[in-house]
């Protein structure tokens, strides 16, 4: 640990964690419960050194709980810019605003679920089911963030694909009583749900979250072999593993895998019991666990601390989680501490130029034909449908946004924002023609059929506005318990397009949606002249999908995953109802790496819009595509040994000396570090305590360690990304419009349990009407490699393989051979 761009943050970290009690140490790593604080997370304070607890702050989209913020488009919808600048801008935007308003530890970007299914509740969250796009989305996305002086929490670490069944308890009706087990192979693993996490390490992200579920029937969040010997060890994660709230359900064995901090810090919300907080001290000082492993944690959470420079640019939280008041209770749960609780600090600026170009950098032309982009002189436009205008309660109107009604810009649970306003197509679409003296008129419930119909046949052109939802599982919405049910529209929104296109032969369908939606009723519909894929485009959504209808922008997004045309398609089901018997209900993921395109691939399905396609108002021409070799050498599997691991300062042994001080008024529910009594047994308040375990080998062990051959570097063996191919193509604007190309590029790996082609590169590029750019790109060992769970390394097989360069995973126009023969094993 602490080589490297963390060599100096941990230098500055051991100097902090050498001055610290015992039970400061603890205050460290654990959670003061829920609602004991200003922020969603909180960990003790260190008055002593003047260290203030630390804020950890949802969501992956914006400032959760908190005013004058900004509403980013979700992590869904900015993967469909492919825009590498983009990812980062929004990052970094998102940043700053959790920096001014005294945050930490931003609870974002999200890689898993990556989106093995698409009716995943949460797979809005993150960025695309393909690892590549979502590892440079993550990437980049962690760079902004950090750069702006604010630790990111990459999560939910790990396979966290689907919201029933993520957590124990509730269930008292079904025959089980644990989380649901993820269960996979090494190379799936390795190949696909890795992938993104080891690009978030590499890019330096301060803290990773583990998650919910159960992989391999071992609680995520207490899995050693995912957090200390794949995640520590594999990859060479430098910051630190923190709980999802409540995901935490062992004290010593939690500990002892690898846990960090964990949050909130209760077992369960306001109890005011901790796996941690008092049992952590008491399990140091009886020795059940080593000095050196609280001591890692402490190092762990302060050298991401001084990484993002948190303490050149630290500001003191000035908003509160559980009141708009200004004036109110700082432990919420408690109703204690009344004063000062929000300032109302505007942290947004300007950010709202930047969110309505990536929400149209974002937008998809799925089909047009020729009737964009409008003019807005259009005699007459009708708007149609509920999700162009503004829910019946304001875009706020149901927590957490858990309800459906209004045009949809994001997902709901605690991946969201308050909207500090939300601009609907229907108000954008008035703006854009009352410029040109046109009419508009709408009918905004999907079910008026009369009205509907009677409008339609009226109007020159009709724009139909439909939509999909999807959330966390703790809010069920219109009979779906976070994740979808189908994949079909929502609010009827096949039969809306239907009694529209009867009566209108130019309708114009948008869909906002957060992921594929099944489009056989209307797609190839002559009367449906125009059909784009919106996303949740956030706060400036209206002003976005304008700027596309009228031609303010050139589409050039391209979809972030395939859109089929029966859920069948896209593999194994979700798991709604547990098979009988199972202590856990039992995911197994047999289909390995073959999701998404890479499934219709496999059986030879042709997509309704595939992976990677998307359309523009001008047309682009590939041509030349050349190859270039560089050598690098043979790959060398790490070896040597780890430096033991450090231990800070000595502590005493009495429980005596660990007892509530008199000096401090006790907060109820709040966790504290402090035992309750002389008596360990009692402190710990747990009826086993004094039982022999036998912990896995290793375990407790701080010498010196083997070096994982895979390993080496954050994000794994160095040598993996070293370039072993440039890539150039000429990308020509043929048409009379400026507009921008995604340009992709796949690899064929050969063997005969890999993927047809998979994702391996893209660069947005804008070209002039009627100009050429250059595409580059550079193929690294990594990206023509596999898994092998013999040697426990990657390599290249001896397979033949191709590049292609193409405009969609369906689009390839050039491709070439790739020369592997002198690394071939």
């Amino acid at each position: 640990m602490g080589t490297g761009d963390w060599a100096a943050a941990y230098e500055k970290a051991r100097a902090f964690v050498s001055q610290l009690t015992l039970l400061e140490k603890v205050n460290l790593t654990t959670g003061t419960g829920w609602m004991s604080e200003a922020c969603v997370g909180n960990v003790g304070s260190i008055p002593r050194l003047g260290f203030d607890s630390l804020c950890m702050q949802d969501s992956p989209l914006g400032i959760r709980f908190a005013d004058y913020v900004s509403a980013f488009p979700a992590g869904g919808t900015i993967a469909a810019s492919w825009d590498r600048g983009e990812f980062y801008r929004r990052g970094y935007q998102m940043g700053k605003e959790n920096r001014d308003k005294g945050v930490d530890v931003h609870l974002g970007p999200v890689v898993g679920p990556l989106g093995r299914n698409p009716k995943g509740g949460r797979n809005w969250e993150g960025f695309s089911p393909d690892p590549v796009l979502s590892g440079i989305a993550v990437a980049e996305t962690i760079r902004g963030i950090q750069d702006a002086g604010v630790i990111a929490c990459t999560k939910h670490y790990i396979m966290n694909e689907q919201e029933h069944f993520r957590q124990p308890g509730g269930f008292e009706e079904l025959p089980f009583v644990d989380a649901l087990s993820s269960n996979l192979d090494d190379k799936t693993l390795h190949e696909l749900y890795l992938w993104p996490f080891a690009d978030a390490v590499r890019a330096g992200t301060g803290s990773i979250m583990c998650a919910y579920n159960k992989v391999n029937n071992s609680q995520a969040c207490q899995n050693s072999y995912l957090q200390n010997y794949i995640l520590k060890g594999e990859l060479g994660f430098q910051g630190f593993i923190l709980s999802d709230w409540d995901a935490q359900h062992s004290g010593v064995s939690s500990t002892l895998a690898g846990l960090d901090m964990t949050m909130p810090g209760d077992t369960d919300f306001n109890s005011g019991a901790s796996f941690w907080g008092a049992n952590l001290t008491l399990s140091i000082i009886n020795g059940t666990v080593p000095q050196w492993r609280l001591d890692d944690a402490c190092l762990r959470i302060m050298a991401a601390y001084y990484y993002v420079g948190r303490d050149e640019v630290s500001t003191p939280v000035n908003f509160d989680s559980w009141s708009r008041d200004t004036y109110g209770y700082s432990h919420a749960m408690a109703r204690e501490g009344y004063g000062l609780i929000n300032q109302h600090i505007d942290v947004r600026a300007d950010h709202f130029r930047s969110i309505r170009r990536s929400a149209a950098k974002s937008t998809v032309l799925l089909k047009n034909s020729g009737v964009l982009p409008l003019s807005g002189k259009e005699k007459w436009t009708g708007v149609f449908g509920n999700d162009a205008a503004e829910g019946e309660n304001g875009p706020n109107g149901c927590a957490d946004r858990g309800c459906n009604n209004g045009t949809l810009a994001m997902g709901w649970g605690s991946g969201t924002a308050d909207f500090p306003y939300l601009v609907t197509p229907l108000e954008a679409i008035k703006g854009e023609v009352a410029d040109h003296g046109g009419v508009v008129t709408s009918v905004t419930n999907n079910w008026a059929q009369a009205q509907i119909e009677t409008l339609a046949k009226q109007v020159s052109v009709a724009i139909v506005f439909v939509n999909s939802d999807s959330g966390e599982g703790y809010i069920t919405v219109d009979g779906n318990m976070g994740d979808r049910n189908n994949l079909t529209l929502w609010q009827d929104g096949e039969g809306l397009i239907k009694h529209v296109t009867a009566n209108n032969n130019n309708t114009i369908v948008v869909i906002h949606s957060v992921g594929p939606v099944l489009v056989n009723s209307f797609y190839d519909n002559e009367n449906v002249t125009a059909v784009l894929w919106a996303g949740l485009p956030g706060q400036e959504s209206g002003n976005a999908i304008a700027d596309i209808l009228y031609g303010h922008v050139n589409p050039g997004g391209k979809l972030p995953f395939t859109f089929g045309s029966d859920a069948a398609e896209y593999g194994p089901d979700l798991i709604y109802e547990p098979i009988a018997g199972a202590a856990s209900p039992q995911d197994n993921f047999d289909e390995g790496v073959f999701i998404d395109y890479r499934a219709f691939d496999k059986q030879n399905i042709t997509p309704v819009y595939e992976f990677g396609f998307g359309l523009s108002y001008t047309t682009f021409e590939y041509s030349d595509i050349k190859v270039n070799k560089i050598s690098a050498g043979a790959y060398t599997p790490t070896t040597g040994q780890t430096s033991a691991a450090p231990t800070f300062g000595n502590f005493s042994t009495d429980p005596a000396d660990y007892q509530f001080p008199a000096s401090i008024s006790r907060v109820r529910t709040y966790i504290y570090p402090y035992l309750n009594s002389t008596d360990p047994r009692a402190a710990s308040g747990d009826t086993d305590y004094g039982v022999n375990y036998t912990w896995p080998e290793g375990a407790v062990d701080g010498s010196p360690q083997p070096r994982i051959a895979a390993g080496g570097a954050p994000g794994g063996n160095p040598e993996l990304w070293d370039v072993l191919f440039t890539v150039e193509a000429t990308i020509t604007n043929n048409g009379s419009l400026a507009g921008d190309e995604v340009v992709q590029l796949y690899v064929s790996l050969g063997g005969p349990e890999d993927p047809k082609i998979v994702l391996r590169g893209f660069d947005r590029l804008s070209i002039p009407a009627g100009q050429s750019s250059t595409f580059h790109a550079d193929i690294t060992r990594r990206d023509v490699s596999n898994w092998d769970t013999a040697s426990q390394n990657w390599v290249i097989s001896e397979y033949p393989k191709k590049v292609y360069v193409g405009a969609s995973s369906r689009k390839l126009i050039l491709e070439a051979d790739l020369d592997l023969s002198d690394y071939q094993s």
